[in-house]
């Protein structure tokens, strides 16, 4: 093993770790949701986002985020994270948190 295989695998192990992380911090911040908020902002029901997001952390648990399943798994979360989320924290906090 090369110090470049062996950077490379670190690389991989980091993205695997972020990747779970933002999988987990997804889960958690829609369980602590309201059902209504997510069909208030015109997104799908929390069931089906909570089904998607379980099967991505799962997925990344079981293979590398840099695969096709990994990559699929880590757009599933980004878009929660990137725009689901947003949009139902300001629905249940009226539109502004500042």
């Amino acid at each position: 093993m090369t110090q470049v295989d062996g950077l490379v695998g670190l690389i991989f192990l980091a993205l695997k770790v972020l990747a779970l992380v933002g999988a987990v911090y997804a889960i958690v911040h829609a369980v602590r949701q309201r059902p209504d908020a997510f069909t208030a902002v015109n997104k799908l029901t929390k069931p089906i986002w909570l089904g998607i997001l379980i099967v991505a952390a799962l997925i990344l648990l079981a293979t590398s985020p840099v695969g096709l399943l990994g990559i699929i798994a880590v757009v599933a979360v980004c878009v929660y994270l990137v725009d689901v989320r947003p949009r139902v924290d300001d629905i249940q906090h009226g539109g502004s948190r500042w």
